[in-house]
């Protein structure tokens, strides 16, 4: 375990009058149904400083909480085939632009739904606008990973989607009183990043959360450092 500025990323980032050094935390290679506060307690709570937010990946709290659904388990129907054709595909990945991930999207919102996302998705790309799609289908859609292997992350991720994690504050909640550490769950990649959860002892607002994480400092693959430290400059 170890503390390191991921390739490409810089360690330090500015929002308004606040500038943040982002040191990203290796941890060991976080398995479904792990305790994720052993994770914070033995891997990352003893690089933390007084005044540290702890922003982790939602990815790992989903896995420690066994929220995947196993691509045995998922059968892509006539729509599911047809819909993943016309997804644009971005340098973060895929999306929902296999029949797999577009099947267990469909079976988590309904057809009906799915259909008009797409539908409205369409009518808003030709007017220059995009994310339609995962903003009607919702945040629970947005957040899925996984169904996809690639060279930049981990084969086993090729078996199973990891859903969003329940209860994101609560679990922020509990890191906080177990650890002494303010944590923020996000939903990051290269292109985005948004808030999932945070607790009570987390003073700034999501948006400058957001901003300081703008540039995805914990990476988009097999760094193995899901955890970011914020570290306020003084004065």
């Amino acid at each position: 375990m170890s503390l390191i500025v991921n390739p490409g990323k810089e360690l330090t980032r500015a929002c308004g009058s606040l500038t943040c050094d982002r040191l990203a935390v290796r941890t060991r290679m976080v398995e479904i149904g792990d305790d994720c506060l052993d994770v914070v307690r033995t891997d990352i709570a003893p690089f933390a400083q007084n005044g540290d937010i702890l922003v982790l990946s939602e990815k790992i709290i989903a896995l420690c909480q066994k929220r995947v659904v196993y691509k045995k388990d998922i059968h892509p129907g006539f729509w599911a085939r047809t819909l993943c054709r016309f997804v644009r595909v971005t340098p973060a990945g895929p999306g929902a632009g296999t029949p797999y991930k577009m099947q267990l999207i469909i079976d988590i919102c309904s057809l009906p739904r799915v259909l008009f996302a797409a539908f409205c998705a369409a009518i808003a790309r030709l007017l220059g606008r995009k994310g339609v799609f995962y903003r009607l289908c919702g945040h629970q859609v947005s957040a899925i990973d996984g169904l996809v292997a690639d060279n930049i992350s981990f084969d086993r991720y090729d078996d199973y989607a990891i859903l969003a994690p329940a209860d994101p504050d609560g679990v922020c909640a509990a890191i906080e009183r177990e650890t002494g550490l303010p944590c923020a769950i996000v939903d990051a990649c290269d292109l985005h990043v948004s808030m999932m959860g945070r607790s009570p002892g987390v003073r700034l607002s999501d948006g400058v959360l957001c901003e300081l994480l703008r540039d995805n400092p914990a990476g988009q693959g097999g760094q193995r450092t899901p955890a970011i430290l914020l570290r306020p400059h003084a004065g």
